[in-house]
């Protein structure tokens, strides 16, 4: 089989691919970009840009039964169109990915080939029956969501984020197997649209990752508002009960189960890598599966790179769209960049959102340092109060002998845009006293972070 060549061939065209595709379009080489199913990846049809849609919805229908607290009435009940919440979703969706599409279209060096990619070799693609060569190789396939083998689950119909984003009915009682980011979001979205809602989580608190006070914090944000959160579930299994699906929760036998007519598997995430053949180009992956790469993102085959949630060093679109950015510049711009030179931010959008950037305080305590710390709640925050939104905190960890910024999360209105100030200041390496004499805007939730760097002690 004669092989077509190309300078270069990009797998994928999720965040980091189309970007990609354009740099190297614009430097003269010529390109295949492969994508065996929806253009945009995850972000664009499953990901992001509907599921922010959806909790901009909710967030509207949220705000519209609290009319009570703004001064205003609403004549009845709201009432949800769910058809309608669903095709504002995937009006989203179709707009961006016919904005990728087109985009692609346009470069007159780039060639969009639709199917799916196998490597037959370190240099050598397969895909529609034909194969390409390239000395440079993107890798850039995403991932997708886990569905672990649980008891009972083949007997039992369940969703993933794919599907929740495409559902048009309300389910009567939803059960979200899974406490963490995905998780949360949906279950507050659809508690607001109506649904009843119960959190099944294995951990013994919700997003376990983050400090104990925030989970806590989180926690209490989603009980005041309806849902039912079961932590330390040590037995969770599935089972029909009629037309719904019975989870068990514990292994307690006195331990009621939760009915639900609909069940989000929300535990996690694995990598798009198990079908590219990548043992014949003798490319390593990990334990689970991601593929293993160097600081500077190529894979343990020359000339070959791994971008985005494949390659495990990020499992968010901004870091995705960063792996592009350190490519280009390292290839095209002369430039030495490096995955260790990122500081990653991240937001989980449930209402009010969390802003982290940064160590935790576990983290910190770990590292040896002498620490800072403050913290201040969202009710002393003027424009929390103005909105009468004032759930959560803000608060900071700093290094005392460095004067450098560890972490810091802003659990609270606006807290996913107020987080940058902190993360631009990490990211330039400033001492907090930089910050601390900053002249923020008033009224916002940004213009308390230098009092709040006024208010650091000594951890205790």
């Amino acid at each position: 089989m004669s092989a077509r060549a190309f300078d270069a061939i990009i797998i994928g065209a999720g965040q980091a691919g189309p970007s990609l595709a354009g740099r190297l379009n614009d430097a003269g080489m010529r390109v295949a970009i492969i994508e065996r199913h929806l253009v945009g990846g995850t972000c664009v049809n499953t990901g992001c840009k509907p599921t922010k849609t959806l909790v901009a919805s909710a967030y509207a229908v949220h705000t519209a039964r609290r009319g009570g607290d703004y001064g205003f009435a609403v004549d009845g009940p709201i009432q949800i169109d769910m058809p309608a919440v669903a095709a504002r979703a995937r009006k989203v969706i179709l707009d961006s990915r016919a904005g990728n599409e087109t985009w692609l279209a346009g470069m007159t060096n780039a060639e969009l080939i639709r199917g799916h990619a196998r490597f037959a070799g370190p240099n050598t693609v397969e895909v529609a029956g034909e194969q390409l060569t390239a000395p440079r190789i993107f890798i850039n396939v995403g991932g997708r969501a886990v569905v672990p083998d649980m008891p009972g689950l083949g007997d039992v119909t369940v969703l993933t984020n794919t599907d929740m984003v495409a559902l048009e009915v309300l389910p009567r009682h939803l059960v979200v197997v899974g406490g963490s980011y995905i998780g949360l979001e949906f279950a507050q979205m659809y508690r607001r649209f109506g649904a009843e809602v119960t959190i099944v989580e294995r951990s013994d608190r919700l997003i376990a990752r983050e400090d104990p006070d925030v989970s806590a914090e989180v926690r209490t944000i989603l009980e005041r508002e309806g849902i039912a959160v079961r932590t330390g579930a040590d037995c969770i299994g599935f089972a029909r009960n009629g037309d719904e699906i019975s989870v068990s929760v514990h292994c307690d036998g006195n331990s009621a189960p939760v009915i639900g007519s609909h069940v989000l598997m929300a535990v996690g995430r694995r990598p798009n890598t198990d079908d590219l053949g990548l043992d014949a180009a003798g490319i390593d992956v990990d334990a689970r599966g991601y593929i293993t790469v160097d600081d500077r993102l190529q894979t343990s085959v020359p000339g070959v790179y791994a971008l985005g949630d494949c390659n495990g060093r990020g499992a968010f679109t901004h870091t995705a769209y960063n792996d592009f950015e350190i490519v280009a510049a390292n290839l095209l711009d002369g430039e030495d960049r490096r995955v260790t030179q990122r500081l990653t931010g991240y937001a989980l959008y449930i209402d009010p959102p969390l802003g982290r950037i940064g160590m935790t305080e576990a983290e910190a305590a770990r590292s040896g340092r002498r620490l800072l710390h403050a913290k201040r709640a969202m009710t002393r925050v003027g424009r929390a109060v103005e909105k009468a939104e004032t759930q959560g905190f803000m608060k900071v960890l700093a290094d005392a002998d460095t004067r450098r910024i560890l972490g810091a999360a802003i659990l609270g209105t606006g807290g996913d845009e107020a987080i940058h100030g902190i993360l631009d200041m990490m990211n330039a390496d400033q001492p907090l006293d930089a910050l601390r004499w900053a002249v923020p805007i008033h009224p916002t939730v940004s213009e308390l972070i230098p009092t709040l760097l006024l208010d650091l002690r000594p951890a205790t």
